[in-house]
């Protein structure tokens, strides 16, 4: 499968936040199988919890409030422990950044490619948010570029592409984005000797 990295899970930390039940005692079978340390809690996870690798959760009986995180933040990927599929129920465990589920009763398998597929998934996710925030970083530098550039061209730069290519320049020059170089000739204080690099 092109783009898939083998997961080590040994070693990885999981907490379950579900009631004692026997579908958590095969989980907990098969995690010891995967050389998954797993703890059971309930009824929320504490602060400390927010360090597991891993969380997976009951669907049917959770409530909100019971993770340190606001939901759809999780910190790690989040494995549903599903017996109901009331629509009602499904959409709390996605609203709360499940990126796979487990059917219940819990067998004597699944949980390594429910841990592969919310690992996956989780971490496009985090990708993805990665990258909308350093978009909306950059457009929130934009003014700072257009201030710049109308510098650069009241400094004798003829035209707005001239400008433009003038700052690419210097932000190589200064080793910065060409956000980061805008708003340093945009302040009042920036070295006339830097502006003109």
């Amino acid at each position: 499968m092109s783009g898939f990295k083998r997961l080590e899970l040994a070693g990885w930390q999981a907490v379950i936040l579900h009631r004692p039940h026997p579908s958590v005692d095969a989980l907990m079978r098969q995690l010891a199988m995967l050389h998954i340390d797993a703890r059971l809690v309930w009824p929320q996870l504490d602060e400390a919890d927010a360090g597991a690798d891993v969380v997976f959760f009951d669907a049917d009986s959770g409530h909100d409030g019971q993770f340190p995180w606001t939901a759809g933040l999780a910190p790690m990927p989040m494995i549903a422990l599903v017996g109901t599929e009331a629509p009602g129920r499904i959409e709390w465990a996605l609203s709360q950044g499940s990126t796979a589920h487990l059917l219940k009763p819990i067998g004597s398998s699944g949980a390594y490619s429910a841990l592969l597929v919310a690992a996956h998934s989780h971490g496009v996710v985090r990708r993805k948010s990665d990258d909308i925030r350093h978009l909306e970083d950059r457009l929130q530098q934009r003014p700072a570029v257009v201030g710049a550039v109308l510098r650069l061209m009241q400094g004798g730069e003829r035209d707005e592409a001239a400008a433009m290519k003038t700052l690419r320049s210097i932000a190589m020059t200064w080793r910065m984005t060409i956000e980061e170089a805008a708003e340093t000739i945009c302040r009042d204080d920036a070295p006339a000797s830097r502006r003109g690099a």
